[in-house]
Formats: structure tokens, C-alpha cells, sequence
């Protein structure tokens, strides 16, 4: 592949992923969620299956301890997420979605399938399993950052 080609491929994909980004925020606001940046989603995935440190999601988000901390103090403050008690840890919070923060997700959810659904009418639904499939195979599952 020439350089040209790969910088063509790079740009495509870093415009999906931001036009998906976009759209997902557009849709989660149009919901009602009102305060939320795409910076609180890549936290909730994050915090989604069972909670986490102040420490698990500065790795989760690749920033500090204190920029995560401010960024779960922004989205207690807002009703997103709440303190607990670490069941394993006396000394640590353990940092889960409220009910709130839980609906939040499922719109978020709902909003990138409509947009996923919409590259199937374009591509065909074949097409986008395929490439969901080859993305898999070059970007295994992990963290998901924000480009800061």
C-alpha cells in the first residue's frame, strides 16, 4: 500500500470514528441528557460493567489520576455516577453509574445503532459484518480513549 493510500484509509477511519462520536453525543443531548461530553461516554464504558477506582479509569482514559478525578466529580456532581464504598478495598471508592448515568448508556447505545444501521443501508448489512470483523481483527477490543 503506498503512502498516499494509507493516509487515505487513516483519514476515513479517523472520520467515521469522529462522525460516530459526534452523532452519538448529537443523539444522547437530543434524549435529554444535557451536560454530557463524549469524554463522560468513553468513562462510562468504562464504568458500565461493574465500577471502578479513580485509578482504573485514569488508565481506562490514558490521563492522570487527578484529570479522572475531576472528570468523576463533574459527572457526580451532575447525577451521572456515585461514590461507593470498595467492597475489596477500605481505602479506595469505587466510582458506578446511577440510574441516570445507566440511561444514559442505553441511549448512547441506541443512538450509535441507528448509525450503524444506517452504514448497513449504504454498504449492505454483509459489508458492515465484514467490516466490523476486520476491524476487530486489526483493533482487538480494549480501552476505548478519547483523542484529547
Amino acid at each position: 500500500m503506498q503512502n498516499s493510500e494509507a493516509m487515505a484509509l487513516s483519514a476515513a477511519l479517523l472520520a467515521a470514528a469522529g462522525e460516530l462520536t459526534r452523532r452519538i453525543d448529537e443523539g444522547v443531548v437530543a434524549r435529554g441528557f444535557e451536560g454530557v461530553r463524549p469524554a463522560h461516554g468513553f468513562a462510562f464504558a468504562r464504568l458500565a460493567p461493574g465500577g471502578a477506582t479513580v485509578t482504573e479509569l485514569a488508565a481506562h482514559l490514558g490521563v492522570t489520576k487527578q484529570a479522572a478525578s475531576q472528570l468523576v466529580d463533574e459527572i457526580v456532581r451532575k447525577g451521572y455516577a456515585e461514590r461507593r464504598p470498595h467492597p475489596g478495598d477500605a481505602r479506595a471508592r469505587l466510582i458506578v453509574l446511577t440510574e441516570r448515568g445507566w440511561a444514559c448508556t442505553r441511549a448512547a447505545e441506541e443512538v450509535a445503532a441507528e448509525v450503524v444501521r444506517g452504514w448497513g443501508e449504504v454498504l449492505g448489512e454483509g459489508e458492515v459484518r465484514v467490516l466490523r470483523h476486520s476491524l476487530a481483527r486489526i483493533a482487538p477490543y480494549g480501552p476505548l480513549r478519547p483523542s484529547w
